[in-house]
């Protein structure tokens, strides 16, 4: 059995990668790759922001939205805020989106609308990371970074039978992915290591036979696959609790408000509530008989689990308190709402 440092692995897997690769609406596959197309920037960035802690089924019907109605990086900056905040309502993790206008706003303003092709220059504008500006430096610029992700460290875990738990075998797991990576190809290369993880070399059941790089794999010979990347053991998410309040007026108007651009939900449009606590206190945003649901609103964000318990009242005509904004009944869309506000609304709906 040869090893991989004896193996061709970036020719092994470009030539797998060009029978197998995944059909996805931001990629340029390997046929019009070789036929001299180019991928567009632009849209290579917005699916790499997209894509963030969400997987490639929840992002398509958004990127397909995105593109269709903001198709350059000019357009998507000229964009009002509430829009785009709007087609992303789902997605989760809105700072990216607040970052994606900020960044879009940058490129268009202040580069012509042309992204950088280095990791560095990239690195500098809003919202992108390392692991998003290799991806974009790689996949859209065809420059030799190492791109990991989920998918790649997974491979690289199993492929050199590393058994340090993540995240602190990141590095280790970044030094083995760039001895791999070519000067030949890094764009198509970088795809295949991640298309290789999502298809074959998945978290559970591996198909190790069919995969491209089945005899030098050194967790295949030793039969540890199945059981890497070891992970550390998570810490238990604490629990947090809050109100939030549904005022309605007759003619169907509702009563909201626009949370602070920094923090959970920044700058999105939701119901007003109470700070999201231990033991918050109820925080009405006018006084009234308000009504318990009955049902609470449950809901996991990364770090900890969230109660709502929901209240409704009757908002009196002509009554605005100072802070809200009233949305009248043919402006107001539910899926607007981030996923959290809309369990609320839906929870009202069903009674």
């Amino acid at each position: 059995m040869r090893d991989g440092k004896d193996l061709d692995v970036s020719g092994v897997l470009l030539a797998w990668y060009d029978r197998h690769a995944r059909d996805l609406p931001w990629r340029v596959g390997p046929a019009d790759r070789a036929a001299g197309m180019c991928p567009d920037p632009y849209r290579v960035w917005l699916s790499e922001v997209m894509l963030q802690q969400t997987t490639v089924a929840a992002v398509r019907d958004y990127f397909h939205r995105f593109t269709a109605r903001w198709p350059t990086v000019e357009a998507l900056a000229a964009a009002p805020d509430e829009q785009v905040m709007g087609e992303w309502a789902g997605l989760g993790y809105y700072a990216r989106a607040r970052n994606l206008l900020k960044c879009a706003r940058t490129v268009a303003g202040e580069m012509g609308g042309r992204f950088p092709a280095s990791h560095d220059a990239l690195r500098g504008l809003p919202g992108i990371g390392p692991y998003t500006a290799a991806a974009i430096a790689a996949i859209a610029f065809d420059q030799p970074e190492t791109v990991l992700d989920g998918n790649v460290e997974r491979v690289m875990a199993r492929f050199h039978d590393i058994h340090d738990p993540l995240p602190a075998a990141k590095p280790l797991l970044k030094e083995r992915a760039a001895a791999l990576t070519p000067m030949r190809r890094p764009g198509d290369y970088a795809q295949a290591v991640m298309d290789l993880g999502a298809t074959i070399c998945t978290p559970r059941s591996p198909a190790c036979g069919i995969c491209p790089l089945r005899d030098p794999c050194l967790a295949r010979a030793s039969g540890t696959a199945a059981e890497l990347p070891k992970k550390s053991p998570k810490k238990p998410k604490p629990t947090r609790h809050g109100y939030v309040y549904l005022a309605r007026r007759g003619d169907g108007a509702w009563l909201m408000e626009r949370r602070p651009d920094k923090g959970l939900l920044g700058g999105m449009l939701g119901w007003p509530g109470s700070d999201w606590t231990a033991a918050p206190a109820e925080a009405p945003p006018f006084g009234a008989e308000w009504q318990s649901l009955g049902e609470d609103v449950r809901h996991t964000f990364t770090h900890f689990h969230l109660v709502l318990k929901v209240r409704t009242a009757v908002l009196p005509d002509g009554l605005q308190p100072e802070g809200f904004k009233i949305v009248g009944k043919h402006e107001f869309r539910p899926s607007d709402l981030p996923t959290v506000m809309r369990k609320a609304y839906d929870l009202w709906r069903g009674q």
